[in-house]
This record gives structure tokens, sequence and C-alpha cells, in this order.
């Protein structure tokens, strides 16, 4: 990966630009034997990155998404009567979030690129942990929802832009389990905020604060306090990271280079048109959209559902906790076995198929014990294909500008999805919400469907270049860096692409 990219005029970096500057090959033997990094030293390598990278990453998701979805675990605790809310008050205030939030993400990607993460990140930290804050401080229905709106716009940068920041320092099939173990956090914010809200709401009246206000101003305080922390704890570059010494930055240089041989990674507008004209990202759009709209159902109905099971408000709070622990085992068992075996399209067909098969539990049976199976097979399908879809539209989408904006736009329509999800559970249709569950068994059905004719037309099309080559009396290994150089800049449609199945 080019570092020109990079906006800092650091003596690091300048060292680090001429070190990369003297590596005739990223594949140069000679290169590799003077570094010494053999398969033993390039592991330590990764858990290196590993360590100091994806633990704060995950938090900050994991803030990210307890800040959104604490609203669902609010309502348990009486928000709708102190607001005066009624019919689909509560659904709406959920649905305001989202448009914001789309809106938000591809600017976001963009400035990130051209700021830092850690500046950029750091901000809309603030932003959203401000937001949550004052969300506590609500009177009216008409303030809670100027708050969601708010929080939408301040929190749509996190999510897009922390996984193009992983693509920054990981290899195409390193990416997947470091996107799963970030959003397995999403599952723990359902898990943690379960039993959180269960304690939180033992303080209501004080400060003459309900329960619920106190669930907003508490987890919006602690972001505030880890967004001080974000801009020192996160590393923007390699290049500029203090945790790895000139030869390890150099080394995470090389392998980023050749895993992306050697395409366009500077900033351009044209890779920004060249994203929204590919017909293979909107593909995507449609497949994440169809696994988010039951993300968000789940993350945001999950303690009513369990509750309309006949269980009480104190324990359905409680029994949200198991399936959420479940989904974040399945999200980061799946993003490894994905990067071990090179493939993305199976699993998510699989978990699709899992999913569907814990809705029609719920939709087909009114005994509680099978309900609340169904949710665990609904969860444990529906999580990992979040980060699973995102690694996999990332992977096959080449140059770092045009993979900004596409994850960004993948991400964006994605999360129109949770418009869909904040009315899927309806208040006239508890307690089995018929309609509900068979709304994301088809958006489910949907992507399972999509998902399958993107595996069959990628694995064509890479036979297709094969071929091509073949004709030409090429192969992917005789291709030369001059030949690799002239192409660089069409990114995914270079001869020497291959796409990730």
């Amino acid at each position: 990966m080019s570092l020109q990219e990079y906006n800092t005029s650091s003596e690091d970096v300048s060292a680090a630009k001429k070190q990369i500057s003297h590596v005739e090959r990223p594949d140069s033997l000679e290169f590799v034997e003077s570094a010494g990094f053999d398969e033993k030293r390039t592991k330590a390598l990764l858990r290196r990155l590993d360590w100091h990278l994806v633990p704060f990453l995950a938090l900050l998701y994991l803030l990210s998404f307890l800040d959104r979805s604490n609203i669902g675990n609010a309502r348990l605790a009486g928000l709708e009567e102190d607001l005066g809310m009624k019919g689909l008050d509560y659904n709406v205030a959920l649905a305001v979030f989202f448009p914001w939030y789309v809106l938000a993400e591809v600017p976001s990607n963009l400035m990130m690129k051209r700021t830092s993460p850690s500046k950029w990140l750091c901000t809309i930290m603030v932003a959203w942990g401000v937001c949550m804050t004052l969300m506590g401080l609500v009177t009216s229905y008409g303030g809670l929802l100027a708050a969601r709106m708010a929080l939408g716009i301040a929190e749509g940068g996190l999510f897009p832009g922390v996984t193009f920041y992983i693509t920054l320092w990981y290899r195409r099939h390193e990416c997947g389990l470091r996107m799963a173990i970030f959003f397995s956090a999403a599952t723990l914010a359902g898990a943690f905020g379960g039993l959180l809200a269960r304690g939180i709401t033992e303080m209501h009246g004080v400060g003459g604060k309900p329960g619920w206000a106190w669930i907003f101003i508490l987890e919006g305080l602690v972001t505030l306090v880890v967004a001080v922390i974000a801009y020192w704890a996160i590393n923007d570059y390699p290049a500029t990271a203090k945790f790895l010494s000139p030869v390890e930055k150099v080394e995470v240089e090389r392998r980023l280079k050749e895993d992306r041989t050697s395409l366009a990674d500077e900033y351009d507008i044209k890779y920004f048109f060249d994203a929204v004209k590919d017909w293979k990202i909107y593909v995507h759009m449609i497949i994440t959209i169809g696994i988010f709209t039951p993300l968000y159902s789940i993350s945001l109905f999950l303690p009513t559902i369990v509750k309309n099971m006949g269980y009480t408000n104190e324990k359905s709070q409680l029994m949200t906790v198991p399936p959420y622990v479940a989904a974040c085992i399945c999200t980061i068992g799946a993003g490894y076995l994905a990067d071990r075996q090179k493939k993305r399209g199976i699993y998510m067909i699989c978990c699709c198929i899992v999913a569907i098969v814990g809705f029609v539990m719920l939709i087909s049976n009114h005994k509680p014990h099978i309900q609340y199976a169904g949710v665990f097979f609904a969860a444990c399908g529906v999580y990992p294909n979040v980060p699973m879809g995102v690694a996999w539209n990332g992977n096959n989408i080449g140059g770092s500008t045009k993979r900004a904006v596409g994850i960004a736009m993948h991400v964006g329509f994605g999360n129109l999805g949770g418009v869909l999800a904040a009315f899927s559970y309806r208040s006239t249709d508890a307690p089995r919400y018929f309609t509900g569950h068979g709304l994301l068994i088809c958006t489910l059905t949907m992507s399972c469907c999509f998902s399958i004719f993107m595996r069959y037309y990628l694995k064509k099309e890479n036979a297709r270049r094969d071929q091509l080559m073949a004709a030409q009396g090429y192969t992917l290994e005789s291709y030369t860096e001059e030949m690799k150089e002239a192409e660089r800049e069409k990114g995914d449609n270079a001869t020497f692409f291959r796409y990730t199945i």
C-alpha cells in the first residue's frame, strides 16, 4: 500500500517512506530474508497488531451499539409512560435515527481519509457521547426525536470508518476475523446492555430522574471518557504506529502491497465515481439490507419479544443475555473459519439459513421454550453475517479510495434496514408478532438468494480471467510488477485481480 495517502509530515513517516522506496519488489526474496520475517515472525507481528488495534476498536463499537440500542431497555423502564408516547410513537423514535446515520457514512469515510483516523474517530465519539448524555435530559417526545436524529448523525461514521481502517493494516483474508471480533462487540452490547440496564434502573428517583434517563446519561458519560482516551490510543497508520519498529512498519507495508497487487491507493475523486458505478457493490447493498433489518429488529425489540413470551420486565432483561453470548461465539467462529478457508459466500448462505430457521420457530410455535430457542438460532445466524458481508465486499473492491466509498455505501444502505426494523414489531401485533417474524424471514431469504448469485458470478469471473491470462501466456505468478503497475488504476477490474468467493 502506498504511503502517499498519509497526511502527515512526521520524521517517522519520511524515514519509513525512504525504507519502503528501497524495496524493489514486495515479494523480493532479498528483502524478506534481510528482514527475517519467516512464518513464525509474521504470526508474531500479526499478534502484535491484533493486541494493539482490535480490542480498543471493539470497545468503541460496543459503546456505539450500546448507545443506539439502549432505548429498547429504556422502554421497559418506563420511557413511553413518562414521555406520553402512544401508538407508533416508539417505532418512529427508533426510525428517525437511521436516515441521518446513513447520510453521514460516505462523507465520514472521506473525511477520515483526508484527516486521520485518531482525530476523526475521536471527534465523532465526542459528538455521540454528548448526544447520548443529553438524551437522558429530555422531557418530551419531541426532544427524544431530536436527540435520536442527532445521535444518528454522530454515530454514522464509526462502523464504516473502522472497517475501512482495518483494511489499512491487514491483508484481505486477514480482515474477516478482525472485523468479526470488532463486530462481536455488538453482541456483547446486547448482553451487557441488558445486565447494565437492570442495575441502572434501580437508580430511579436519584436526582429526580427516572431510571431510563440514567441509562442514557451514564452510558453517554462513559463514551465521553473513552473518546478522550481514543485520541492517544488509536494509531493512524502502520508508518506512524508507535508500537512497531521501523523494520516491522516496512513489513506491514510490504505485505499489504503484495496482497493488494499494487493497486492505486492515493485519493482521487475518480475512484469515488468508480465505486458509484460498480453494480457489484449494489448487489452487496441489497444483501446487507436483508441482514441489517433482522439485526436491528433483534437489538431493538428482543427485550419486548421475550417479555411477550410471558416473562416479567426484570426477567426479560436478563433472558436477553444468553442469546447474545451465543451469537458472539458464532460471529468470531465464522470469521475465523472464513479467513482460514479464504471464502465468504458459503458462510453468508449458511448463516442466512440458520437465521431463517430461528424465525420460523418463532412464527410457527406458541410454546415459550421453543420460541426462546428460536431466538438463539436467529441471533446466531444474523450477527455473523454483518462482519462477513462487509469483509466480503471489502475484499472484492480494488484501491483504497474506492474501497472506502464502497464500504460506506454498503453499510449505509444496509442501515436503512433499521427503518424497516423500527416498524417490524408493532404493539398491535403482540404477543406473537407474526408480521415482524414474517418480514424478517423474507429479507433473509432475499439475502440468501443474492449471496448464492454473487458467489456463482464471482467464481465464474475468476475463471474467465484465468483463461484470459492463459491465452496470453501468463499466470498470476508470472505477471510482473511492471505489468501490474500499468493496470494500477483499474482497481478490481485489473486482469490480475481475483475475487473472494
